[in-house]
């Protein structure tokens, strides 16, 4: 039912969807992987859409840790609503991430750890994608991490403007396969590039 619901959204809208089908589990998966539910304290997702992301997420946080849902299509948004009724701690609001600052004031969340995005930067206005970023940067925290992904490395060096440090995989079980971009504001560690175990202070 999600699968139609999804497709129905596409062809309605196919530059704010940006795909014909829900993104699969492993690409979830991927998504995922590198962050740090035990510490982690609060989590954003724009663009969940059907809440394939949203699923793992809760599934693995901390029963505390506060998760907010940005999502600017009328019926995910209802969808979203429905489906997590009885969860505690989650936020979901009907708006665009432009406003991000604004949604984390409203719910007195100080800043963000991670902020998982599944929104299509490469049919998006390009003011709007600069928008979204820069205000990104601005509620991350100093070891915060920004997780996206795209069909494409087209977006590359745009995404690159926002953030130091941009790690790029590959996801090719998922319809289409997408490269999953995990991005921060610090530097790599040394040992990354000569094999030296050190680290930045």
């Amino acid at each position: 039912m999600k699968d139609l619901s999804f497709l129905f959204q596409y062809i309605v809208n196919p530059k704010a969807v940006g795909a014909i089908l829900p993104s699969s589990r492993f690409l979830g998966d991927k998504m995922i992987e590198g962050i740090d539910f035990k510490q982690a304290k609060y989590i954003v997702e724009y663009g969940p859409g059907t809440g394939v992301f949203t699923e793992k997420l809760l599934k693995k946080r901390n029963p505390k840790t506060i998760v907010l849902l940005v999502e600017n299509n009328k019926d995910f948004y209802l969808l979203l609503k429905e489906k997590f009724i009885e969860e505690e701690n989650l936020f979901i609001v009907y708006g665009s991430a432009e406003n991000i600052e604004q949604y984390l004031r409203e719910y007195g969340i100080p800043y963000a750890d991670y902020v998982i995005s599944g929104l299509p930067f490469a049919s998006l206005p390009k003011q709007v994608s600069y928008k979204i970023l820069l205000n990104t940067t601005q509620i991350l925290n100093k070891d915060g991490q920004f997780i996206t992904f795209q069909y494409t490395k087209f977006k590359k060096v745009f995404i690159e403007r926002f953030f130091i440090n941009v790690d790029i995989k590959r996801e090719f079980r998922n319809v289409p396969p997408a490269y999953v971009f995990s991005c921060s504001m610090q530097e790599k560690n040394v040992e990354e590039y000569d094999g030296v175990q050190n680290s930045y202070c």
